[in-house]
């Protein structure tokens, strides 16, 4: 029997799972949160420490809250109403077969970058060799460089990241997962890692390019994702432009190049990266069949 919000509850009991659960999708669907049933479930996950498929199960067995629990579970939609990251509110984000640590100061991984990741991680399983070497620049969270490492486990994986902020988050998630093949780097990209220079034989990015003057939408991005992250010049491809002259200096003759983009800059990447020299490049779409990575052999 499914609970009602009016129904007796025991001393100290606050409401129960399922009415919970529903005057939170309320109001977060109210507040224009994309998936508000989703981010309610996700959110009493995270409170309850448990998997959504059993909060599910808590609103079909008509379970009851503490009224604790109600208290904080107020206190969590509430943020997230106010369009928090639900990634910064659990601290959490789901990438691969990874968890990753995401807050203030780095860009939460998105689930089409996993696709990306899997351009680099088929490249890096071709590749000639017993001990492959791949390259993520401007790894952010890390969650490129941990996903080729752990995916490619005989690779050896370099991930550089230039800001602090997002270097010391990059630094927790590779404590976190515990991949020995693993190297973080504080620099820039565009003087990253000479000792490398024609030896790499995949370099991944998802570099910022969003152009200066197109303002993200959603406010989890335009408010919480870091500008340095985000944005990438007038046409948003100037760190693309950095990136290709460092990929060419990494990378062996025959090595692969694998970047993330808008899904309208395909053409525009391809172009720039045949101008400098680079052979068969090639746009693919991800998941939602928009144009989202191009690769390029060096």
């Amino acid at each position: 029997m499914t609970e009602s919000s009016s129904a007796a509850r025991p001393d100290g009991a606050g409401p129960g799972v399922a009415a919970a659960v529903r005057a939170a999708a309320e109001r977060l669907s109210a507040a224009g949160v994309p998936d508000p049933l989703v981010d309610a479930e996700l959110l009493l996950a995270h409170l309850r420490r448990q998997s959504r498929g059993e909060v599910q199960a808590a609103v079909v067995r008509g379970d009851v809250l503490t009224a604790g629990e109600a208290q904080q579970y107020e206190v969590l939609v509430a943020r997230r109403a106010a369009r928090e990251p639900l990634q910064h509110i659990t601290g959490l984000a789901p990438f691969r077969h990874l968890e990753l640590a995401v807050g203030p100061g780095v860009f939460v991984p998105r689930p089409e970058t996993e696709s990306v990741a899997q351009l680099a991680i088929d490249a890096l399983r071709a590749s000639p060799g017993g001990e492959p070497v791949g390259v993520d620049l401007g790894t952010g969270s890390g969650a490129i460089a941990l996903a080729m490492a752990t995916e490619v486990p005989h690779a050896r994986v370099h991930a550089v990241e230039k800001s602090p902020h997002a270097f010391v988050w990059a630094k927790e998630n590779a404590r976190r997962v515990g991949a020995p093949n693993l190297r973080l780097v504080h620099a820039d990209l565009a003087v990253a890692l000479p000792e490398l220079d024609g030896t790499v034989d995949v370099v991944a990015s998802n570099p910022p390019y969003v152009p200066d003057d197109a303002i993200p939408r959603d406010p989890e991005v335009r408010l919480h994702d870091p500008e340095m992250a985000l944005y990438g010049g007038a046409d948003g491809l100037d760190v693309v432009r950095a990136l290709s002259r460092t990929a060419l200096r990494l990378l062996r003759p025959g090595g692969t190049l694998v970047i993330e983009h808008g899904e309208l800059q395909g053409t525009a990447i391809r172009d720039l990266l045949t101008a400098d020299g680079w052979r068969a490049a090639a746009t693919h779409p991800d998941l939602t069949l928009r144009d989202r990575a191009t690769t390029a052999v060096r």
